[in-house]
């Protein structure tokens, strides 16, 4: 028994999946994702939760039926991350919603964390004018007063510190800790041991009241960049968001009553497939449709990125969220609501930024523990100086070192127990959690954002890895390298007065009314079908006037060949194989013929009518004019291309010389229901494994490898790009590492290829690939940051130089740097914008 593999299209016995939307708000840091993914994970029926931090969502999978959004939603609020299920068209469960439309929320956000930043920066400001000497006392001498400057942190603690001191204390109380509990850790330390200080003098400690209204003033300076970096991150696929159309003008059916008939507005999400709406010049066409009345221009930049009008006219397809520009069309509607194109690309690039890469995986596993770990390390840090640094170094001066990231005191830190509260709490205010959460998911929105401006939707970050990792790129034949509008170039008879020999191989389509005959023939069963090939045929009938007779009972094997019964007759159209599969036997002469059009790279469609070989009619597609250069490109690239095709052998060799590829590269002879299994052969068998003999289906379209003498070692796997048009090609896609489809309008490729290329042009597919790789490369560069900053970071602050350097990090600077680094990751994803032109 032949096993089939199993590929991501069709997995064995998985149950139905459905997915749970949840906008979630209070996550301050990678830690706090880190808990609402536990949370959401430990709920039974629940089997898988991403949680995004950049765009504060959560996707839960769970099994049809088995979790209800809103316990998800009660569960996440109860413990401080206050969520609301996300509905359809933005409808909220229950009547009271815990949280504000997400856009709204962020606005209330961004006004909130300016107004904090305001009265933080005055203080600050105030608290630092107090070491500017007799520059300060001469303005206001209230400035040097000790009480005064004790009423600054008291201030910045009750004022703008207040949500960080509450968000840290809750963290703290569901075993949640996140960076607000470290950031307030740290300022309340330095708040009481100031205020011990101030209160019992004759203890001799050093009062530092300026480094808590220090440290809130620098971390919200730090956050108030971060959002707005994180808004400009964002933006692209807000402004995709607003393409989404609002009003509707419904008419009467226009091809009875015209187009001047009344219209009624409503809301675009509540027109019916089958009603008909008028679209006026300048207006957004509010939902996919057919054009019935009028002829216009439309601008369907938002959709395929390009910038030049399309002319629509009855009988053309329009796009939801596209600019009609210069007439006045009536459409008949054909998807309306969620069911658009544009509402299902806003879905698509909204999953597609929940997506983690794998390698964050490591980030999120540090951040799990991060905050119990910087915990621990602060308590070391304590530890160490209290009872053996100051003493092994008794001889350093302390106050020099800190000095040097700060300001200079008015009293020397004699005290071994100000030193190393001082060390442990910068150790605290240094460590950023927040830089390793935002790493991944801010380059993957920037990333996602501008393919989906460009026409290129990329379903995620895992998706950015895989590409990456590319060396194989392997394009089917028809349709994706060729245009896919074939004609017929000839039809040549079998036996008989017009029988195939000598210098009559090859006859023109109109040479004899036998010939025209073949052709209704062959017409009439492609009725029952809708492959390039079957539409080439039919074109040539038309164009010859012939009449097509009635055709019955059709039977398609997909990839092989149609049949049906035409006049009585059972007329079959297909390849060798399947006429052979249906006892009809083929002479040596018409073989020949065969082979000698498929040498030209003509596809030859045998015709058999009641049991015998009638005909051949060869057919001929057109390369696209950008797939040369597409190809040249990847080469460069340094990715290995190959061509995977149903036609024969030799009809794929020579697309593949006119591409410069080399027959080795071709897999050919591969019916659709196979070409899973030959991508499946590809990956395990890797780059070595081909043998440069002999290219044969029996060795790459069925899976089956036979070793020869001839065939090198076998080398480590393939990492496989598979190009198709997202039809016939759906398993092919589904079973490689990255599945990439052409022709985006179709559901089958929106589902299955893991980038989409919304534009009708292979180019994309290099376009593709290069934003994927510097997306990717972006992240990876964001991860390092935050690792080595934090790796760097700790033992800095902890005094790792002091000994050898006299350098101390104090926790107001530890603030500043902790601050600079959330900033600078969200900025270098935003570069991408301008790298990624040169990746």
């Amino acid at each position: 028994m032949q096993l089939v593999p199993k590929t991501k299209l069709a997995p064995e016995f998985d149950p139905i999946l459905e997915k749970i939307i949840l906008d979630v708000g209070g996550m301050k840091c990678a830690g706090c994702v880190n808990a609402v993914e536990r949370q959401l994970t430990q709920h039974p029926g629940v089997k898988s939760a991403c949680v995004n931090l950049a765009t504060e969502v959560a996707v839960v999978e769970s099994e049809t039926g088995a979790v209800d959004a809103d316990a998800l939603a009660q569960r996440l609020t109860a413990v401080g991350f206050p969520t609301q299920p996300r509905k359809p068209n933005g409808i909220v469960a229950g009547e009271i919603s815990p949280l504000p439309d997400p856009a709204e929320r962020q606005r209330r956000e961004m006004r909130s964390s300016v107004r904090q930043l305001a009265i933080a920066a005055i203080l600050l400001l105030l608290s630092g004018s107090g070491h500017f000497g007799n520059l300060g006392s001469s303005v206001l001498p209230v400035l040097n007063n000790i009480w005064f400057h004790c009423g600054l942190a008291t201030v910045a603690l009750l004022i703008p510190g207040r949500p960080i001191l509450v968000d840290g204390w809750l963290g703290w109380r569901r075993n949640a800790p996140n960076m607000n509990t470290l950031v307030g850790l740290g300022t309340l330390t330095a708040y009481v041991a100031s205020l011990v200080a101030l209160l019992f003098p004759k203890m001799g400690w050093e009062c530092f009241f300026d480094e808590p209204v220090m440290m809130l003033g620098f971390i919200l300076l730090g956050r108030t960049l971060e959002q707005q970096a994180r808004g400009r991150a964002a933006a692209a696929f807000r402004k995709l968001l607003a393409l989404q159309p609002q009003v509707a003008r419904l008419i009467a059916n226009p091809e009875k009553g015209g187009m001047g008939s009344s219209s009624v507005e409503i809301p675009a999400e509540q027109v019916r497939v089958g009603e008909w709406v008028q679209v006026l010049p300048g207006d957004k066409i509010p939902v996919d449709g057919e054009v019935v009345v009028g002829k216009t221009t439309v601008d369907e930049s938002m959709l395929t990125g390009e910038a030049v009008p399309v002319i629509k006219q009855p009988g053309d397809m329009v796009t939801g969220g596209t600019l009609n520009q210069s007439g006045a069309i009536a459409i008949q509607t054909t998807r309306t609501g969620s069911d658009t194109t544009l509402a299902r690309i806003v879905a698509l690039v909204e999953a597609a930024q929940t997506r983690k890469a794998p390698v964050q995986k490591l980030a999120d596993t540090v951040a799990g523990y991060f905050t119990y770990g910087v915990l621990t390390a602060s308590v070391l840090t304590f530890v160490f100086w209290y009872f053996f640094g100051t003493h092994i170094w008794a001889d350093v001066n302390m106050s020099g070192g800190m000095e040097m990231m700060g300001h200079a005191t008015h009293e020397t830190p004699h005290s071994p127990l100000l030193i190393s509260l001082k060390l442990a709490i910068a150790v605290m205010v240094v460590a950023c959690p927040c830089a390793l959460g935002l790493a991944t998911p801010t380059a993957i929105i920037v990333g996602t954002a501008m393919g989906a401006e460009r026409g290129l939707l990329i379903k995620g970050g895992d998706v950015l890895e895989k590409v990456h990792q590319l060396n194989t790129v392997v394009f089917d034949k028809t349709g994706t390298l060729t245009t896919g509008n074939p004609i017929v170039t000839d039809c040549l008879l079998i036996g008989g007065d017009e029988g195939v020999g000598g210098d009559e191989r090859t006859r023109e389509v109109n040479s004899s009314s036998s010939s025209s005959s073949l052709i209704q023939l062959a017409a009439a069963v492609e009725s029952g079908t809708h492959h390039p090939l079957a539409k080439a045929i039919q074109q040539e009938a038309q164009q010859q006037k012939l009449s097509i007779p009635e055709a019955v009972e059709f039977h398609t094997e997909p990839g092989l060949g149609v049949s049906a019964v035409v006049e009585g007759k059972i007329v079959l159209l297909g390849n060798w194989d399947w006429l052979s599969w249906h006892g009809i036997a083929i002479n040596e002469t018409a073989q020949q013929v065969a082979q000698d059009l498929a040498t030209d790279g003509k596809t030859v469609v045998c015709v058999a009518v009641g049991g015998t070989l009638a005909g051949l009619i060869a057919v001929s597609d057109t390369l696209r004019p950008d797939a040369q250069s597409t190809v040249n490109k990847l080469r460069q690239m340094g990715l290995r291309v190959m061509l995977l095709s149903g036609d024969r052998q030799e009809a794929a060799n020579a697309i593949a010389k006119q591409l410069g590829l080399d027959s080795a590269d071709v897999i050919a002879g591969v019916p659709p229901a196979k070409k899973a299994a030959a991508i499946q052969s590809l990956q395990k068998e890797g780059l070595g494994t081909r043998d440069t003999t002999i290219g044969s289906v029996h060795r790459w379209g069925l899976g089956k490898i036979f070793p020869t003498p001839h065939s090198p070692l076998p080398t480590p796997h393939s990492v496989v790009a598979m190009v198709g048009d997202g039809i016939n090609d759906a398993p092919a896609l589904s079973q490689a590492d990255v599945g990439i489809a052409l022709h985006s309008g179709t559901d089958v490729a929106m589902e299955t290829a893991e980038i989409v290329l919304m534009r009708d042009r292979l180019n994309d597919v290099v376009e593709s690939i290069q934003l994927s790789r510097a997306t990717f490369n972006k992240i990876r560069q964001n991860l390092f940051w935050a690792f080595a900053y934090n790796t760097v970071g700790i033992p800095l602050a902890a005094g790792v130089l002091f000994p050898s350097l006299g350098f101390v990090l104090n926790p107001s600077g530890a603030a500043a740097l902790m601050a600079f680094s959330s900033v600078s990751v969200v900025t270098n994803s935003i570069l991408l914008r301008r790298l990624a032109h040169h990746p």
